[in-house]
């Protein structure tokens, strides 16, 4: 099925899901497609089957809250920021809901979190105003970004590049391998003070850049010239 615009109208909620006391504030699919992973502020994360269109399992972080909750690629382990105690990213063994890893740096509150579509590299950007580039097998930061303004970041399709999106009002390209020179590509856009960007992704073939903010607009950039759709 191709997702034109006249297909995208035609569709109908067909089940409604209640499994949540508060506000689903994320969620992610596998790999695969077969599963979806949710995270709330009511600290559960709830895992569906898409298959089967029903929810599969729920598990907690009471302790710590979840948001941002991100599959690897691995379909039964996830990464996820904490909104609770502190800013430490966690990596969860979804199979025996047990923690593999802590990656802590940031020291307020996490805003953006991207795994590389191509290895086990991932990105966070923070509240304090950097980005931070990990990898899984290590709880060390591989990489520091220090920027003008809270960001939210993202990989390209082809995990060669990120994107950064930088006080609501600018996006900044940079080259993975060579991020610590600056960015290859900065496009300034027109401040818009009645909301903030809180998200950012890239289309699957690379072209578009989707930002969406807390209010009623999304944004959508061509990813070579910055011009707004």
């Amino acid at each position: 099925m191709k997702l034109t615009d006249n297909v995208l109208r035609s569709f109908r909620v067909a089940k409604v899901f209640r499994e949540n006391s508060d506000k689903i504030n994320c969620f992610d699919f596998s790999s695969n497609g077969e599963s979806i992973i949710s995270s709330s502020d009511d600290d559960s994360l709830v895992l569906y089957d898409c298959q089967e269109g029903k929810p599969k399992r729920t598990l907690y972080s009471k302790k710590y809250g979840v948001d941002l909750i991100r599959y690897t690629h691995a379909a039964n382990t996830v990464v996820y920021s904490s909104n609770k105690i502190d800013d430490t990213i966690r990596y969860l063994s979804l199979h025996d809901n047990k923690y593999i890893r802590y990656f802590p740096g940031h020291n307020k509150r996490v805003t953006s979190l991207s795994m590389s579509p191509v290895d086990d590299t991932f990105i966070s950007g923070s509240s304090d105003k950097t980005i931070r580039l990990w990898d899984l097998r290590s709880p060390n930061c591989q990489g520091l970004m220090h920027l003008q303004g809270k960001p939210v970041c993202s990989f390209d399709p082809e995990g060669l590049i990120f994107a950064a999106g930088i006080n609501s009002e600018m996006v900044k390209l940079y080259d993975l391998r060579s991020f610590d020179k600056g960015p290859f590509a900065t496009f300034k856009l027109q401040y818009d003070r009645t909301c903030e960007w809180t998200g950012l992704k890239f289309s699957n073939d690379g072209k578009l850049i989707l930002l969406s903010t807390n209010g009623g607009a999304l944004r959508v950039l061509d990813a070579f010239k910055g011009a707004v759709s």
